[in-house]
């Protein structure tokens, strides 16, 4: 749906960037533009800043930004029409609708009305008789009929038809009970059955409270099903962007969070006073899922299970997590394979006591790097030291550096001197390599000039700086809008920045307030880019700077147009022209 442009614009006037950015980010001023901690990427150092005259959002870290429609897309993963109906509803403002359109956003209330209903479902049938087997098996799990309330635990009868059957009635239509990944598909006949079958159920729930998916877990050891089943992604359910616990655990006091593998670890933590437990959902640690984190805590303990695999895992956790912000620990259990099962064995306290003892992410990554030499034989030893060298040469201080070579070097029975050198040598190296890499960007300025964002590419650069630079300042000056009456969108070499030209003279045009809040049909990755350029352009505001960008535009087009004699005789004249040279 195409939203009125004078509605955007009452729209974004009653909905101002600063105060909607504030309930999610604590903004200080600096000068005219206010800064804070980035909301979707980790940092310590603020990078996000707010232009409350231009309306506009920008990070100088992850490169996000945009209007006040696209930072309530990004923060709450909605689509622009939902955006818009979100900041209207905010500003008590009603929403012109087109009757052939169906809202986004109402499919999502649907779809998690559909889900709490399946919730209730589920909980009722574990304290119903058909649940009798798995109720005796959470409860043989060590987990508490209080716990069991608080996770929502339910359990999906062995019927066919049980959640199918049981959502008609409330009123819910087949295609919605497709849409919500509950349901199965016959391929015989075409009929629905239940997806969960004979599974203690998991309700996946958002920190908005939502339930938006599900988890189960087999109840009969000699089942053939698969052991663990989660919902499919659907419209509500993005695996990559939620976390298992984290509704009940953003509430803890604790300073830190624990990270681990699997549903039941996060309910056994939580119900042993571990209210920080979170867990990821059937897939290795993203880079969102950090990101989500990094909003509640700077620091997680990471307790992956001690197999090949979650020591894989574990590995590949470490710099997501890092990249975020978030300072790592990482406990590794004894006597035990998982958390559930350690707690049941030694309890609460011993838990407690490792935890203290968890090891940082050096500790760890040296450990796992002596596991694999055997320092008997001078050669494995010889390895050994090499590669610890090279990861204590990528630490930021010379006080990490000597306590953790020395370390090393007690270890490998070698002088400190010794070790000092040799992570010498590979810091050395580092330098030399990170060098070269940048030799290799200073040597390429016109790549170095391409947007951030790779999805954006620029085919001429030279003629692509010129366009930045006119819609620069005709967004910050709209007059100068009157003096581009010679250039048009088609002569732009980029489609993006001609499009974005296009919309900005309409809307002039039109008597219509030119900014970025009026831009529509634009991705998420190109309104950040817009905005970019907004925050880089700030030269000064006048027509002689606007006029010599539109001479580049338009010599830049006339060169990609040369084919004949007679079109490379006009273009010397147009240079000879701009020089003021007499033809």
């Amino acid at each position: 749906m195409a939203f009125p442009p004078a509605f955007l614009d009452e729209l974004t006037a009653r909905n101002p960037i600063e105060d909607v950015v504030g309930q999610y980010v604590t903004l200080k001023r600096s000068g005219a533009n206010m800064f804070g901690l980035c909301p979707f990427h980790g940092e310590k150092t603020a990078s996000f800043s707010v232009a409350p005259d231009k309306g506009i959002y920008y990070c100088f870290g992850c490169h996000k930004g945009g209007s006040v429609i696209n930072f309530q897309m990004e923060i709450e993963g909605l689509s622009y029409p939902d955006a818009v109906r979100a900041l209207a509803k905010r500003a008590g403002m009603e929403v012109p609708e087109d009757e052939q359109y169906q809202s986004r956003y109402r499919q999502q209330e649907r779809l998690w009305a559909l889900h709490k209903e399946a919730a209730r479902f589920f909980h009722s049938q574990l304290y119903a008789p058909v649940g009798a087997e798995a109720l005796n098996y959470a409860l043989g799990r060590g987990m508490n009929k209080y716990i069991l309330t608080t996770f929502g635990v339910g359990y999906a009868p062995e019927s066919w038809d049980g959640l199918v059957n049981a959502l008609r009635k409330k009123g819910y239509t087949d295609q919605e009970l497709r849409d919500s990944g509950l349901v199965s598909v016959s391929r015989k006949n075409g009929n629905l059955y239940d997806r969960f079958r004979d599974r203690l159920m998991f309700p996946i729930i958002d920190v908005r409270g939502n339930v938006i998916a599900f988890g189960g877990r087999i109840i009969k050891k000699d089942s053939e099903a698969a052991k663990y089943l989660n919902s499919p992604e659907t419209l509500i359910f993005n695996k990559r962007k939620n976390l298992f616990g984290l509704n009940l655990a953003k509430k803890t006091k604790h300073p830190y969070f624990i990270l681990v593998e699997g549903n039941i670890d996060v309910v056994a933590l939580h119900q042993y006073g571990f209210d920080n437990a979170v867990a990821s959902l059937g897939t290795s640690l993203t880079e969102e899922q950090a990101a989500l984190l990094s909003k509640y805590t700077d620091q997680v303990v990471l307790i992956y299970d001690g197999d090949n695999a979650g020591q894989n895992a574990t590995k590949r956790a470490i710099p997501i997590l890092e990249k975020a912000g978030i300072q790592v620990k990482v406990l590794q259990l004894r006597d035990a394979k998982d958390p559930d099962e350690f707690l049941k064995k030694f309890g609460a306290d011993r838990f407690k006591l490792l935890l203290e003892e968890s090891s940082n992410r050096v500790e760890y990554q040296l450990n796992a790097i002596l596991k694999k030499y055997d320092l008997r034989d001078d050669d494995q030893k010889v390895k050994y030291l090499q590669e610890s060298a090279e990861l204590i040469c990528t630490l930021s201080s010379s006080v990490q550096r000597e306590v953790y070579s020395g370390r090393v070097a007690e270890t490998a029975k070698i002088s400190m001197e010794a070790m000092k050198m040799e992570v010498g040598r590979a810091f050395k190296r580092r330098i030399a390599r990170e060098k070269r890499k940048q030799e290799k960007i200073d040597l390429a300025p016109a790549q170095n000039r391409q947007p951030q964002n790779h999805k954006i590419r620029y085919n001429n650069v030279h003629s692509a700086m010129a366009e930045e630079m006119v819609l620069a300042l005709c967004l910050r000056e709209s007059a100068l809008l009157d003096h581009t009456s010679g250039l048009k969108p088609e002569m732009f070499s980029s489609e993006l920045l001609g499009k974005v030209f296009s919309q900005l003279t309409s809307r002039h045009r039109s008597g219509l307030e030119v900014s970025l809040g009026g831009l529509t049909d634009f991705t998420p990755e190109e309104m950040s880019h817009i905005a970019g350029i907004l925050h880089r352009q700030n030269g000064p505001v006048n027509e002689q700077a606007l006029q010599d960008c539109i001479r580049t535009i338009l010599d830049e087009n006339q060169s990609a147009k040369v084919v004949t004699d007679d079109d490379l005789l006009e273009r010397q004249r147009r240079m000879k022209q701009r020089k003021g040279i007499k033809a």
